[in-house]
């Protein structure tokens, strides 16, 4: 909880839906729909997100989200619970670039790994994507610092999302 926020702000300053949008997901592997799927339910299922809010607005939340990437950002269209847009986040992604970049190697790798049957290499790989999904959050936290108030919860999850969206087939 924020400096200030009360305790009708802190229970609805959470996400109730997420979407993602864009073209790349109609392509998905099997891996990376696996893990679009439990991000967005495990987000769905508990969260924490509340945007700063602007001026001319007190709406605290819930909200609804919908992720795209367009002209090399990743923008949050944050929503009101009736799905009314509400406030458009824009984040560039060079400073994401390499950990994107390394989350889908280690996704290549742990296909290749289940493929094989190898299960200390797959062990040895989850950690690493795990270790990748940590830096990947604390990122995105600072990234959104000053705009969307988030734990590293929430963060992990946003940042798998945004790799599942910067995907390439």
């Amino acid at each position: 909880m924020s400096d200030g926020a009360t305790g009708l702000e802190a229970s609805t300053a959470h996400l109730l839906r997420v979407t993602l949008e864009g073209e790349a997901l109609t392509r998905l592997t099997p891996l990376l729909e696996a893990d679009r799927a439990q991000a967005v339910a495990d987000l769905e299922a508990e969260n924490r997100f509340a945007p700063h809010a602007r001026p001319d607005a007190g709406d605290a939340g819930p909200y609804a989200l919908r992720l795209s990437i367009y002209e090399g950002r990743l923008v949050f269209d944050i929503r009101r619970a009736d799905d009314t847009p509400w406030l458009a986040i824009g984040l560039a992604l060079g400073p994401f670039r390499a950990l994107i970049r390394d989350y889908h190697l280690l996704i290549d790798s742990l296909a290749k790994a289940c493929e094989e049957g190898r299960e200390s290499r797959i062990q040895a790989i989850d950690m690493g994507r795990r270790g990748l999904h940590n830096e990947g959050a604390e990122l995105m936290v600072a990234r959104l610092k000053g705009k969307v108030e988030i734990d590293l919860a929430t963060a992990r999850r946003l940042f798998t999302l945004l790799c599942v969206l910067h995907q390439r087939l």
